[in-house]
Protein backbone atom coordinates (compact mmCIF):
# COMPACT_ATOMS: atom_id res chain seq x y z
CA UNK A 1 0.00 0.00 0.00
CA UNK A 2 2.49 2.61 1.31
CA UNK A 3 4.33 1.83 -2.46
CA UNK A 4 1.14 2.82 -4.36
CA UNK A 5 1.08 5.60 -2.26
CA UNK A 6 4.67 6.61 -3.27
CA UNK A 7 4.75 5.78 -6.52
CA UNK A 8 1.10 7.69 -7.32
CA UNK A 9 3.05 10.69 -5.72
CA UNK A 10 5.91 10.56 -7.66
CA UNK A 11 3.93 10.35 -10.49
CA UNK A 12 1.63 13.30 -9.45
CA UNK A 13 4.83 15.22 -8.86
CA UNK A 14 6.66 14.73 -12.37
CA UNK A 15 3.06 15.87 -14.24
CA UNK A 16 2.83 18.56 -12.05
CA UNK A 17 6.58 19.68 -13.04
CA UNK A 18 5.77 18.97 -17.16
CA UNK A 19 2.60 20.95 -17.21
CA UNK A 20 4.35 24.23 -15.43
CA UNK A 21 7.58 23.51 -18.20
CA UNK A 22 4.99 23.48 -20.78
CA UNK A 23 3.15 26.33 -19.58
CA UNK A 24 6.75 28.02 -19.22
CA UNK A 25 7.37 27.30 -22.50
CA UNK A 26 5.04 28.79 -24.67
CA UNK A 27 4.78 32.39 -22.93
CA UNK A 28 5.37 35.02 -24.87
CA UNK A 29 7.65 37.50 -24.40
CA UNK A 30 8.11 41.78 -25.05
CA UNK A 31 10.95 41.18 -26.44
CA UNK A 32 10.35 39.21 -28.78
CA UNK A 33 7.98 41.72 -30.55
CA UNK A 34 9.80 44.98 -29.02
CA UNK A 35 13.28 45.68 -29.32
CA UNK A 36 14.30 48.75 -27.15
CA UNK A 37 17.54 50.37 -28.30
CA UNK A 38 18.59 50.03 -24.76
CA UNK A 39 16.52 49.02 -21.47
CA UNK A 40 18.65 51.03 -19.06
CA UNK A 41 19.79 54.91 -18.74
CA UNK A 42 21.61 56.76 -15.99
CA UNK A 43 21.31 60.21 -15.50
CA UNK A 44 24.16 60.56 -13.83
CA UNK A 45 24.38 63.48 -11.33
CA UNK A 46 21.15 65.89 -11.70
CA UNK A 47 20.00 68.54 -9.64
CA UNK A 48 17.54 68.35 -6.77
CA UNK A 49 14.20 69.96 -7.84
CA UNK A 50 14.63 70.13 -11.79
CA UNK A 51 12.77 67.19 -13.29
CA UNK A 52 14.77 65.07 -16.17
CA UNK A 53 13.26 62.89 -19.03
CA UNK A 54 14.65 60.05 -21.24
CA UNK A 55 13.25 58.46 -24.05
CA UNK A 56 13.70 54.69 -24.39
CA UNK A 57 13.31 54.20 -28.68
CA UNK A 58 12.18 50.83 -29.77
CA UNK A 59 11.03 49.23 -32.77
CA UNK A 60 8.33 46.72 -33.46
CA UNK A 61 10.14 43.60 -34.82
CA UNK A 62 6.71 41.87 -35.35
CA UNK A 63 4.96 40.86 -37.83
CA UNK A 64 1.74 42.61 -36.70
CA UNK A 65 0.70 45.45 -34.42
CA UNK A 66 1.81 45.85 -30.84
CA UNK A 67 -0.10 47.80 -28.17
CA UNK A 68 1.34 49.22 -25.23
CA UNK A 69 -1.30 48.14 -22.49
CA UNK A 70 0.92 49.88 -19.61
CA UNK A 71 3.66 51.06 -19.01
CA UNK A 72 3.90 50.98 -14.85
CA UNK A 73 6.59 52.64 -12.56
CA UNK A 74 8.23 51.30 -9.47
CA UNK A 75 7.20 54.12 -8.07
CA UNK A 76 5.33 57.69 -8.17
CA UNK A 77 8.11 60.04 -8.74
CA UNK A 78 8.60 58.00 -12.20
CA UNK A 79 6.25 59.37 -14.79
CA UNK A 80 5.86 56.97 -18.19
CA UNK A 81 4.23 58.18 -21.40
CA UNK A 82 4.17 55.85 -24.40
CA UNK A 83 2.14 55.50 -27.17
CA UNK A 84 -1.32 54.24 -26.92
CA UNK A 85 -2.11 53.58 -30.30
CA UNK A 86 -0.93 50.56 -31.94
CA UNK A 87 2.68 50.63 -33.36
CA UNK A 88 2.75 49.52 -37.25
CA UNK A 89 5.32 46.33 -38.03
CA UNK A 90 9.10 47.63 -38.91
CA UNK A 91 7.86 51.31 -36.69
CA UNK A 92 9.60 52.99 -34.13
CA UNK A 93 8.07 55.02 -31.50
CA UNK A 94 9.24 55.67 -27.34
CA UNK A 95 8.63 55.56 -24.04
CA UNK A 96 9.59 58.65 -22.49
CA UNK A 97 10.59 58.21 -18.85
CA UNK A 98 10.46 61.23 -16.60
CA UNK A 99 12.12 61.45 -12.95
CA UNK A 100 10.61 64.58 -10.67
CA UNK A 101 14.32 64.81 -8.86
CA UNK A 102 12.65 65.89 -5.59
CA UNK A 103 14.66 64.25 -2.98
CA UNK A 104 18.46 64.05 -3.00
CA UNK A 105 20.43 60.73 -3.10
CA UNK A 106 21.21 58.18 -5.16
CA UNK A 107 17.84 56.39 -7.24
CA UNK A 108 17.59 53.12 -9.38
CA UNK A 109 13.50 53.04 -10.73
CA UNK A 110 12.07 51.06 -13.17
CA UNK A 111 9.04 51.06 -15.59
CA UNK A 112 7.21 47.98 -16.30
CA UNK A 113 6.21 47.96 -20.08
CA UNK A 114 3.45 45.26 -20.80
CA UNK A 115 2.57 44.48 -23.98
CA UNK A 116 -1.39 43.45 -25.30
CA UNK A 117 -1.43 39.86 -25.67
CA UNK A 118 1.82 39.29 -24.40
CA UNK A 119 2.80 37.25 -21.15
CA UNK A 120 6.17 38.79 -20.23
CA UNK A 121 6.60 42.51 -19.76
CA UNK A 122 9.95 44.35 -20.38
CA UNK A 123 11.54 46.35 -17.84
CA UNK A 124 13.31 49.79 -18.34
CA UNK A 125 15.51 51.60 -15.49
CA UNK A 126 16.59 54.82 -14.58
CA UNK A 127 19.46 55.70 -12.41
CA UNK A 128 21.15 58.51 -11.14
CA UNK A 129 22.22 60.51 -8.41
CA UNK A 130 19.83 63.36 -6.60
CA UNK A 131 21.98 66.59 -5.02
CA UNK A 132 21.43 69.25 -3.03
CA UNK A 133 21.27 72.58 -5.02
CA UNK A 134 24.23 73.49 -2.80
CA UNK A 135 25.85 69.84 -3.66
CA UNK A 136 25.12 70.52 -7.36
CA UNK A 137 26.98 73.63 -7.57
CA UNK A 138 30.05 72.22 -6.13
CA UNK A 139 30.18 68.99 -8.15
CA UNK A 140 29.17 72.13 -11.27
CA UNK A 141 32.45 74.05 -9.93
CA UNK A 142 34.69 70.78 -10.01
CA UNK A 143 33.97 69.95 -13.47
CA UNK A 144 34.28 73.40 -14.57
CA UNK A 145 37.99 73.40 -12.44
CA UNK A 146 38.57 69.71 -13.36
CA UNK A 147 37.60 70.62 -17.25
CA UNK A 148 40.26 74.16 -17.25
CA UNK A 149 43.01 72.38 -15.61
CA UNK A 150 42.98 69.63 -18.42
CA UNK A 151 43.83 72.05 -20.93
Amino acid sequence: MKKAIVALSVLFLSAAVFAQNQTQAVQKKAEDYIKFKEVKHDFGKIKQGNPVTYDFLFVNESNQPIVIETANPSCGCTTPVYPKAAIAQGKTDKVTAGFNASNAGPFNKTITVKLAGIDLPTVLTITGEVLTPEDYAKYEAAKKTAKGGSK
